[in-house]
C-alpha cells in the first residue's frame, strides 16, 4: 500500500512538472533580437557530459553575415582517408595464398569414374502358350498376362506397350516401348 502512494506522489510530481509551464507562458525570446550578436572572442564551447573532448565545438550564431574567416578555415581541410578511391568501383586485390603440399583425397586409388552400370530392363509379364495358323495368313501368337489373352503378329503392339517383334517356332522376341530396352526373348511356355 505504501508503494502505490509513493508512485501516485511521483505521478502527481511529473504531471505538475510538465503541465505548470504551459500555463505560467513562455518567456523565451529569440537570441537575435534581445542580445547583440557574440563576438568570435566571447564564443561559448560545450562539451559532452563527463568527458573532456580536444575539440571545441562552437555554439550556433543566428547572424546571418558571411564569416570569410571560418569559410577560409574550411577550404583548407584535406582528405585524410585510408587510400582507396571512393570514386571508382573496383574491388580491391584479393591475395591467393599459395599451395603448400599437394591435397589428400579420401581413396588414395580412385577407380575409373565414370556413369553407374545401367540396370537391364526389367522382364516382359507376358507368357506366349500357343499359335494360331491358317493356311496364306501370316503366324499369329496366344500371349497372357494375368487373366487377359491376347492375339497378335509380327509388328503389331500388345497391351498398349509391348511390340511383337519376331515370332519364331520356340520363342517370340518382344519389345518394351515404354522401357525402350532392348528386345526380349520369351520363351514358349509347354501346356
Amino acid at each position: 500500500m505504501a508503494w502505490a502512494l509513493g508512485l501516485g506522489a511521483v505521478a502527481v510530481l511529473a504531471v505538475f512538472y510538465e503541465v505548470v509551464p504551459l500555463f505560467m507562458g513562455s518567456s523565451v525570446t529569440p537570441v537575435s533580437a534581445s542580445q547583440p550578436a557574440l563576438s568570435s572572442a566571447s564564443r561559448v564551447t560545450a562539451t559532452p557530459r563527463g568527458k573532456t573532448s580536444s575539440k571545441k565545438v562552437r555554439a550556433e550564431n543566428l547572424d546571418p553575415t558571411l564569416q570569410l574567416k571560418l569559410l577560409a578555415s574550411s577550404e583548407q581541410t584535406t582528405y585524410e582517408g585510408s587510400g582507396r578511391n571512393i570514386f571508382v568501383s573496383q574491388a580491391e586485390d584479393i591475395v591467393i595464398p599459395k599451395l603448400i603440399a599437394k591435397g589428400h583425397t579420401d581413396d588414395p586409388n580412385p577407380g575409373p569414374q565414370g556413369p553407374p552400370p545401367v540396370p537391364p530392363p526389367p522382364p516382359i509379364p507376358l507368357k506366349f502358350f500357343g499359335f494360331a495358323s491358317r493356311p496364306g495368313e501370316p503366324k499369329k501368337i496366344f500371349l497372357s498376362k494375368d487373366q487377359d489373352v491376347f492375339i497378335a503378329g509380327e509388328g503389331e503392339i500388345v497391351d498398349r506397350r509391348y511390340k511383337v517383334v519376331h515370332i519364331s517356332g520356340t520363342s517370340v522376341e518382344i519389345q518394351d516401348l515404354v522401357g525402350s530396352g532392348p528386345p526380349q526373348n520369351i520363351p514358349l511356355t509347354p501346356s
